[in-house]
């Protein structure tokens, strides 16, 4: 009997136990009208789930619009530096091919005055010098302008050459002045132009090749321009000289 009456107070204490909880749960909202803790556990996972999924949605949009924006922008930056390297790329062919053309007319020019040097080398003569006065420097330059100041310089040095060429012959007097201003020889000193010429550089050059001994006359002590001479001397030139060669309207005689 007392071990039922024992028994009998456990199971009652254990009842007021249970009551006693349950009360205090129902308290808190345990199976209310607002979600209780226990639903509110329950369903947080799910809700952090989907918040995180459509955050994660929203993210991937953003982050696919920015790698669109940036590559709309990679895309035109390189089609601006496509469009600057070819801007180069041209403007650097440009300039090559007119670096080109200039190198290359330099170098014609250049073969060009070599092969006139290597003819004019071969044909020259050297000469003995000729002993000349500043007078006579200046009337040489004077009557080589003259007389062919229109001409290119193997024009003028061959002017140059004959009056030389004078000078040395004993048919001639011995200085250029007096071979100049011999009476009825040169057209330029009848007409007074070998006083109003004007002395170009390309002139002293010539003068100063010739006197260095650059000769292409062929010993020639006489020249005419057909075109500008009168009846009388071409039929003199042609009837008593020896006719040797011509350039540039001048013709040569011996």
């Amino acid at each position: 009997m007392f071990r039922f009456i024992k028994t009998l107070e456990r199971q009652v204490f254990i009842a007021v136990i249970l009551v006693a909880a349950v009360t205090a749960l129902a308290a808190r909202g345990f199976g209310g009208a607002p979600r209780g803790a226990i639903t509110a556990m329950a369903e947080t996972p799910a809700v952090s789930y989907d918040r995180e999924r459509q955050e994660t949605g929203k993210g991937k949009e953003i982050l696919a619009a920015g790698e669109e924006e940036i590559l709309r922008a990679s895309d035109g930056r390189k089609a601006s530096n496509t469009q600057y390297q070819a801007h180069d790329t041209g403007e650097l062919m440009e300039e090559t091919s007119y670096g080109q053309k200039v190198v290359g007319y330099l170098l014609t020019q250049d073969s060009r005055e070599e092969r006139e040097r290597r003819e004019a080398a071969a044909e020259a003569v050297s000469s003995q010098d000729v002993s000349l006065s500043r007078e006579d420097y200046q009337v040489l330059l004077r009557i080589v302008e003259a007389e062919a100041g229109i001409c290119d310089m193997k024009g003028k040095i061959l002017v140059a050459n004959v009056i030389l060429n004078r000078v040395r012959s004993g048919e001639f007097p011995d200085s250029v002045t007096d071979v100049v201003y011999q009476p009825s020889q040169f057209s330029p000193v009848a007409n007074g132009t070998i006083n109003t010429c004007k002395v170009s550089s390309e002139t002293v050059e010539s003068v100063d090749r010739a006197l260095r001994g650059e000769d292409y006359s062929r010993g020639a002590l006489f020249f005419m321009n057909r075109a500008a001479a009168r009846g009388g001397s071409v039929r003199w030139f042609d009837g008593q000289l020896t006719y040797l060669f011509g350039h540039q309207g001048h013709e040569f005689f011996k």
